[in-house]
This record gives C-alpha cells, structure tokens and sequence, in this order.
C-alpha cells in the first residue's frame, strides 16, 4: 500500500509546513494553511511522455539556432499589440481578471479567429453546448476549432497527442488537476504542478499556450505567486462589469512593453477594439464645466488623450476628505500640498474628489499639469476651454517639469482638433512647431500656468 504524508501549505505563497501554523512565516498572511496529502507512489508516467523524452544538454550561446517562425497574429489589432506584435511560439500567456469581465470571450474570439491554424478550448467550467451558444452570439465560426470539457490534466494531454493543436487555450487553470496528487483542484499544489506541466509542453513543442486564471477578492490573482513567475505574459482585464469599456493592460512581457494598454468595447457580439480610444476618453459636451481638463499621456508605445475632473467643496463634516479613482492618491495629495504651498491657494479645509474618466488608471507624471489645472479650476468655479490640454509634471518646488516624447503628445492632441497645449518650458528644445497647427503654451512654474489660463477671467 502507497505510503502517504500530510503537510500544510500556505494557499498565497504556497510554503510548506509540517504542521499548522497561524501566520505564514514567509508572506506574513494569516489562516492560509491547508492540510493536504501527498503520496509517496512513484508518479505514472503521462501518455505525452515518449513525446518529450529528450534531455536537455549545455550549449554554447553561438551554438543555439533560434526558431525561424515569426509571431502568429490572433487576428485581433489590440491583443497583438500589447503582447509585442503577436504570440510568440511555445510562450505562455495568463490572463486575469474579475468574473464576468470578458476573459472567456476573448479567449473564443481569439480561436475562432485563428481561421488558418487549429486551436483546442479546454473548458474546465463551462459544457460544450454553452460555448456552442456562446460561438452562436459572437456570430463566428471556425472548423478548426476543438471545444473540449474536461479538468484532468492527463486527458487533456491525451487529446493533444490526437489532434495536434497550433494553439491552446485552457479556462480556467483553477479547475484543472492531476492525478499525480492527491488534492483538489485549485489548491496550490494542484496550480503549481499543472501549470509546470504545461510550461515543459509549450516550450518543448512550440505550442503557445493561454491560461485564464482566477482572482481573490483583494484583486491579486489567485494561486501561488510561482504562477505569475513561471508564465511569459501576465494580461490584466480590467473594467467594470456594469459598464460597456474593458482595458486589457500587460503586468508582465518577455517580449515585450509591459506599459501597453489595449481598449476593448463590450456589446452583445462579443468584444469591439477601439481603435481610437482617446475619442471615448474624453466626454463629448457642448457644455462648459469647471473641474474639467484633458491630459496628453502615453501608454507604452500609444499616446492617449485622458479627462480628468475634479471637485472641491468646502469640508461639511470638519474633516476634508481626499479621494482619487484611478490616479494614486500619494500623487494627488503632494499636488495639493504644492498648491497650498508654492501657489498660495488654501486646500486645506475642503474636500477634493478627483475622478480619472473612463475607468483606467495613469501613473504618468505629465498628468500632473492637468491634475492642478483641474484643482484651481473647480475651487475658482471657473471653466476651462475644451479645445485645452495639459502635458507637464510639477516638481516639489513648484516647477513645470518636462515629460518624454512630447512630440508624440503634442501630435495627437493636434490630431484631435485641440488649439492649445500647455508643456514645460525646458522642453520646447527641438521641437519643430511648424509641422503643428496647435498652439504650444510654455510655463515654468505653477503660477505661471494660473496667471496664463485665468488672467481673463
């Protein structure tokens, strides 16, 4: 009889324990030790074994012959682009986010897309028939797409043997287990093991190989934290359920940008990318309203027009509230301290809300200049022309810092039909502002950017 052993492994880090403990001495979280027994049988070897039985051997780096093929197109223009112009050969790819967000649509749009290649969707969660209707609603079609539902990892492979897939596509990798142990699916040893797995497939076969993964309530993917290592690319979907826009932004690239950001639509045919995601960004009003300002920021290789808007009042309850969504609050807080201090403007006993519009979240300090304008504009109760946009970060002192590849930012805020853009004053060199037909206003401190956008008013 197989002999068998139980350790405790903490389900965020994935350390193990021979006996229970509290706090995990290597994460520091609490209560995330689970028993789970481990056989002490050899392991039976897998059908896809004498498959890849070769062992690998050193080599000399000018020895090593890299793979001719090129990257394969998904077939989707945003998907491409934020994983560096495609999905390279025998990479795996993880792509996270809330329920219903839109993870397993994109997934089978991506595969029905693949018209020219053969894609296996392994379904841990859903039946044939639903992703049948699923296909039906999305109006698409391939016949060299194979549905398949099932969690054992060793079918699975089975089947891959059978039909050779270019491309595969496992939803979600918390369902699959392995026969080799003893726990249930989702733990983390289950996770660690069927993930590794697939790794070894994808990199010594070439397939690329996609796993959708779950989401704990604190917004982390769920597993161990070897999940994220292990993987080429960690996908991001972000967005709220309730509202039409989703952004797919990359946390992790190998080969490529991890700044990209990818803008998707979600209609009852499926996910529409949005090519021009500056033009949804910004509210399309006839009115003028104070608090309201445009930023020119740049997301990897993609410029980006932002809106951003605030609202100060007076503190009713005593205690002036701070809150920001989708800009960090630190930054918000060191832009108010610069005003009270270097602009003379009294913040300290109101409320400021400030709200990135959309739904994304920036961490690009040129946002800084239209954060401030924003500020002074709703605490003044004065408008600020619509065919205005900023693209400056302030420094503690009070200066207009300059920002990267202004000249990308000044082109697409003239592409859109913007008048004026307001920059920093050191970063007019080299810039040949005869190709633009925007006007370029330069400052070089914030009192100078009060004076110059209220001095009519």
């Amino acid at each position: 009889m197989a002999k068998s052993k139980s350790v405790y492994v903490c389900q965020n880090c994935g350390v193990e324990s021979s006996k229970w403990v509290g706090k995990c001495p290597s994460c520091g979280e609490w209560n995330t030790f689970v028993e789970q027994v481990i056989s002490k049988s050899p392991h039976p070897k897998s059908s896809l074994a004498h498959e890849f039985s070769e062992r690998q051997t050193p080599q000399k780096l000018s020895e090593i012959i890299p793979r001719k093929e090129g990257r394969i197109s998904s077939n989707i223009q945003e998907l491409d682009r934020i994983l560096g112009g495609g999905i390279v050969p025998g990479s795996m790819i993880l792509i996270g986010g809330e329920p219903g967000i839109g993870k397993s649509t994109l997934s089978l749009q991506m595969a029905l897309r693949l018209n020219h290649l053969k894609s296996l969707y392994v379904s841990g969660e859903e039946s044939p028939q639903q992703i049948k209707m699923r296909a039906d609603r999305l109006k698409l079609s391939n016949e060299g797409c194979f549905i398949l539902s099932e969690t054992s990892l060793e079918s699975i492979f089975n089947h891959i043997v059978n039909i050779k897939p270019d491309i595969i596509i496992i939803d979600s990798i918390q369902t699959l287990f392995s026969e080799h142990l003893e726990s249930t699916a989702g733990t983390v040893s289950q996770i660690r093991e069927t993930a590794a797995r697939l790794l070894k497939f994808a990199k010594e076969s070439g397939t690329p190989v996609f796993l959708i993964g779950h989401i704990t309530k604190e917004g982390n993917l769920a597993g161990p934290k070897v999940l994220e290592h292990i993987v080429d690319t960690v996908l991001q979907f972000e967005g709220d359920q309730h509202h039409m826009y989703r952004i797919l932004r990359t946390t992790k690239n190998r080969f490529g940008s991890t700044s990209e950001l990818g803008i998707f639509e979600m209609s009852d045919k499926g996910l529409r990318e949005v090519s021009n995601p500056s033009e949804v960004l910004i509210t399309q009003t006839d009115e003028q309203l104070s608090g309201t300002t445009v930023a020119s920021t740049i997301n990897g290789a993609r410029p980006l027009l932002i809106e951003i808007q605030a609202l100060v009042s007076s503190a009713a309850y005593g205690t002036p509230q701070r809150s920001s969504t989708g800009l960090n609050i630190r930054r918000l807080a060191m832009l108010l301290a610069v005003l009270e201090k270097r602009a003379g403007f009294r913040l300290g006993q109101k409320d400021v809300f400030l709200n990135i519009a959309g739904g994304i979240k920036v961490d690009d300090p040129a946002t800084d200049l239209s954060v401030i304008a924003s500020v002074l504009s709703s605490n003044l109760d004065l408008t600020i022309d619509k065919s205005i946009c900023f693209a400056g970060e302030v420094g503690l002192t009070g200066e207009i810092r300059p920002v990267n590849r202004i000249e990308q930012r000044i082109s697409e805020a003239d592409k859109l039909g913007f008048k004026k853009i307001y920059i920093s004053r050191f970063n007019s060199k080299g810039i040949d502002t005869s190709k633009f037909n925007i006007e370029i206003i330069k400052v070089g401190k914030v009192e100078e950017l009060f004076r110059s956008l209220f001095k009519k008013n």
